[in-house]
């Protein structure tokens, strides 16, 4: 079971890291410790083979330097090269890394390397009873030189569990098209989904029990009732699936709808117009000529009209012919004649 640590940055941001613990933690510094004693047995060797001829007090001191070396400088080497990791960390995926999450530096593999040496492991810490006492103490699995130098040790490989699909129970699409799913909380649909994938691996009292629990979280945040008779894995699997479903659709609504428009930015309180090609300005006569064709239309009289205005009077009603020549009256002036 992996846990998660509940470290918190100082910009309020809770840090989702999976934290090594002792076990993990003993087999990776086992490790190191055989590289080490390797590497101090072959240099025991070649300067034994080699110093003959010194001073014996030269040779102790040559000796006494060389072990701080290897057994101080292997971790600082290759923690600062690897940003945190030593040879036996490789081996099980493991790393160093500071409180905030981010890369360790020499000052942080320095320090955890001289109180491993003095403090965890070989001066004081009796061959390492103290780290282990701390490393069991502690909540995250650090050990003194954890705490000296702000450093965290976690899994880089974390094995990824099977997600098995969750599909959509025979009969129940419409039912499930009807119900409101936005109110169903993500936590509350994790849990449902861990559920089924874990369901096969419980007991069944215990997966009866667990199941109806989240059943019926489940219905109250979707606003109904569980069915009567229907088991709490079939009601969980149709929420879940389609909720999925929502979801996909969603998402491929918004791929192919293309991406939304740019901000072109504020618009202007003015619009600036494009001046208008120049027109030539009709005279008045011209601009008043389709008015006056209409009123000419309207105004003209009908054939029976001009036929009984223009037809010769009766022999009863016939006036006598006079000397004097009559005037013609005078013809109303049409008020839509266009002017000379």
């Amino acid at each position: 079971m992996q846990e998660e640590s509940d470290l918190v940055t100082g910009e309020a941001v809770v840090l989702d890291l999976r934290v090594a613990k002792l076990a993990s933690r003993g087999v990776a510094m086992l490790l190191d410790v055989l590289v080490q004693g390797a590497l101090l047995l072959i240099v025991v060797v070649t300067v034994t083979l080699t110093s003959s001829d010194l001073d014996p007090a030269l040779t102790i001191a040559l000796l006494l330097s060389v072990f701080v070396l290897i057994v101080i400088g292997y971790p600082v080497l290759f923690e600062t090269l690897t940003r945190g990791r030593s040879l036996g960390k490789m081996a099980l995926g493991l790393r160093v890394v500071r409180l905030d999450g981010g890369p360790i530096r020499f000052r942080h593999a320095l320090t955890r390397a001289l109180a491993g040496f003095f403090v965890d492991f070989w001066a004081l810490g009796f061959l390492g009873a103290v780290a282990v006492i701390v490393s069991l103490s502690s909540s995250n699995g650090r050990r003194v030189g954890d705490y000296l130098a702000g450093t965290l040790v976690i899994r880089e490989r974390v094995p990824q569990s099977a997600q098995a699909y969750v599909a959509m129970p025979p009969g129940l699409e419409d039912w499930a098209a009807q119900l409101d799913l936005s109110r169903l909380p993500d936590d509350l649909a994790l849990a449902a989904r861990q559920y089924l994938n874990r369901f096969h691996e419980l007991r069944p009292d215990a997966a009866h029990a667990l199941g109806q629990g989240l059943a019926d979280q489940t219905a109250h945040a979707v606003g109904v009732a569980v069915p009567h008779g229907m088991p709490a894995w079939v009601f969980l699997s149709a929420v879940l699936a389609e909720r999925r479903n929502r979801d996909q659709a969603r998402l491929a609504q918004q791929v192919y709808a293309g991406p939304p428009p740019a901000y072109a930015g504020p618009q202007p309180a003015y619009q600036q117009t494009q001046p208008q090609p120049f027109q030539q300005q009709q005279s008045p006569s011209q601009q008043l000529q389709p008015v006056v064709q209409q009123s000419q239309q309207q105004f003209q009289p009908t054939a029976q009209q001009t036929q009984s205005q223009h037809s010769p009077p009766s022999t009863a009603e016939q006036p006598q012919p006079s000397q004097e020549p009559q005037a013609t009256a005078p013809q109303p002036e049409n008020p839509f004649t266009p002017p000379s």
